[in-house]
């Protein structure tokens, strides 16, 4: 017995070891896979940190490259002796933006409080309603994704008001957008404890915080500078004031300004995705409302006026680009198509309704695409929002089947963030203009803001010359004093009159000037030169004679002084050719007789004169 009891114990003692064994070893097992859990969860939360870091900051850089795109158009649609100017004040929304937003405006936008919070003062580290979380996104980071977007708020309204607004002016209203008036009202908009976020107004990229806001700013801006001088003069037949256009210096700038500006869109409005599906989506709706904007515009401006608009087209496509820029999230492929082929008539209604009938002067049209059609698309929302799309659980628009809540909501916010700009930036622009004033000199609009606030020629070399931007003191000051006394002018009536005669002699040059088609030039070159001709000067000119040219459109409004057609002008001296063999060449190659086939001119040439690496020397 006792034996057995002995094997027994030692059996028993073997197996309470194997299992104490197994057991540490278990537990040993578990503690290694939680802690490799827990490794592995830590891994992937700061790898989707890092990934929404990256992304934050690569929208931040294409909203920050839509500066630019703002510069090309509105330097594109306003005349080349302001191009400076405008580029100066693009710049300066951006510096100042940045620089007051961070010392100021991120805090008011960002803080504790339902309505504006506290500035932060050179310091991140204050009491927050609507800061991320650092674990997940910088603040660092967040505060550069918000500047930018301020700066785009602010630079709207400098194509309102170009050509005639004192650089001076401009800078400090930029300065008052952008770390004030702005931040207050996204703050309601976009802090997650804003009054207007809590009650469900919907704007998710800034049809209203931003464009909205800044086409307000710019229409009171453009009213209390003014017109410019000769955009309305009176019509002699009826004695109202009339609406005159002045085009732009150069579509090739709008355009390429319109395409970069919809390049930084998609990251305008996909900066705030929080999946890749709704990333996706929010892109097919930038695409698609601006898309169907341009077709519309230029559908309607073709059947309205003959020809397709150039300028308004250009105009349509940001238009289409403001309007669904509330509702991008939430509204689905066919909502944007719709919300951009109303914003393609909106554009064109609006522009000539601001320009011909309110007579308010918007070189750009920067009231028409970002105040109207801001508004438009905050309204969309209201309209065409659905829960079919990724990310989208809560915003159901009227058209299908949320009824008039979300609808009411916009349309309160609206109000409420109109009436704020509305307020806030007319005291501004009064301040403004009773101590500083808004406006340019007379003097100083003709000779264009590029001479007279930037002491620039033009901004394209050698394109201006020097003396076209002298000013008339400078001019005095340069003038060279004379020595005694200059003896007075005669009078008119005893000047000399000019006379002119008929030489009796045949001469020994001609001088053959001939205005034509310029699609002739190539012809006429190989003709000349074919009878012997191997000297001549060519020039493109406008003109008209029986050949009136046609009337045209800009932004709506007939242009008169666009009747001139493009022609060339050659000139040539001929002697050892007979001028007659060059006439009759010449008509067989341009005479169509057709109206615009050109005029051929002969003068007699008594002299001339060629200046060689020799001492001058005369043509016998």
């Amino acid at each position: 017995m006792d034996k057995y009891m002995k094997r027994s114990f030692t059996k028993l003692r073997t197996a309470l070891a194997i299992l104490i064994a197994c057991c540490l070893t278990t537990d040993m097992y578990a503690q290694t896979a939680v802690a490799a859990d827990s490794v592995a969860t830590d891994t992937v939360a700061q790898l989707v940190s890092g990934v929404n870091t990256v992304w934050m900051l690569l929208a931040a850089m294409l909203v920050f490259f839509m500066q630019p795109g703002f510069a090309l158009v509105e330097a594109g649609f306003t005349r080349t002796k302001n191009t400076a100017n405008i580029l100066m004040k693009n710049f300066v929304d951006f510096m100042f933006g940045s620089l007051l937003y961070w010392l100021v405006g991120f805090g008011i936008m960002f803080g504790l409080g339902d309505f504006f919070g506290t500035p932060h003062l050179m310091s991140l580290l204050f009491d927050s309603n609507g800061l991320p979380d650092p674990a997940s996104l910088p603040t660092e980071g967040f505060l550069v994704f918000q500047t930018v977007f301020c700066a785009t708020s602010a630079t709207i309204v400098s194509g309102a008001m170009a050509e005639r607004t004192k650089f001076s002016s401009y800078c400090i209203y930029s300065a008052v957008i952008s770390a004030v008036v702005y931040p207050i009202e996204a703050g309601w908009i976009w802090n997650p404890n804003g009054w207007l976020a809590n009650l469900g107004f919907h704007d998710f990229a800034g049809s209203c915080a931003i464009h909205t806001v800044g086409g307000i700013t710019a229409f009171i801006g453009a009213i209390m500078v003014g017109p410019r001088i000769g955009k309305y003069v009176e019509d002699k037949k009826t004695g109202k004031k009339v609406a005159k256009a002045i085009p732009g210096h150069s579509l090739t700038l709008g355009a390429l300004g319109v395409f970069i500006l919809w390049f930084g869109w998609y990251g305008f409005n996909g900066a705030a995705a929080k999946s890749g599906p709704q990333l996706a989506s929010i892109f097919l709706t930038t695409t698609c409302a601006p898309a169907i904007a341009t077709c519309v515009t230029m559908i309607f401006t073709w059947i309205k006026n003959g020809k397709p608009d150039v300028s308004m087209s250009l105009n349509a496509s940001l238009a289409g680009l403001v309007a669904v820029t509330a509702g991008c999230d939430v509204v689905d492929a066919l909502g944007s198509c719709l919300i951009g082929a109303v914003s393609g008539i909106l554009v064109v209604v609006a522009v000539e309704f601001i320009d011909i009938k309110l007579k308010v002067d918007d070189p750009v049209g920067a009231v028409a695409v970002h105040c109207v059609n801001g508004m438009w698309g905050t309204i969309a929302v209201g309209l065409f929002a659905t829960t079919s799309v990724p990310g989208n659980d809560s915003f159901k628009g009227l058209f299908y089947g949320g009824g008039f809540s979300l609808l009411g909501k916009q349309l309160l916010g609206l109000v409420c963030v109109a009436a704020w700009t509305i307020v806030t930036m007319t005291i501004v622009f009064l301040i403004i203009k009773k101590t500083n004033g808004l406006r340019v000199s007379e003097d100083e609009e003709i000779k264009g803001l590029d001479a007279t606030e930037h002491n620039l020629p033009s901004a394209y070399a050698d394109f201006m010359p020097a003396m076209a931007f002298a000013t008339s003191s400078s001019i005095k000051a340069s003038a060279p004093k004379a020595s005694v006394p200059a003896s007075p002018l005669a009078p008119v009536e005893k000047a000399v009159e000019v006379e002119t005669y008929t030489t009796k002699k045949s001469p020994e040059l001609s001088k053959v000037v001939m205005i034509f088609n310029p699609a002739k030039f190539e012809d006429i070159k190989t003709a000349m030169n074919s009878i012997g001709i191997t000297g001549m000067t060519v020039t493109n000119v406008m003109g008209c004679g029986t050949q009136k040219g046609h009337i045209r459109k800009y932004r709506g409004i007939e242009i008169e002084e666009m009747n001139l057609n493009p022609k060339m002008k050659l000139e040539m001296v001929v002697s050892a050719v007979p001028v007659e063999k060059v006439i009759e060449t010449a008509r067989d190659v341009l005479y169509t007789g057709n109206i615009g086939d050109g005029k051929i001119f002969i003068y007699d040439v008594a002299v001339s004169y060629t200046h060689l690496t020799l001492p001058t020397k005369r043509i016998v």
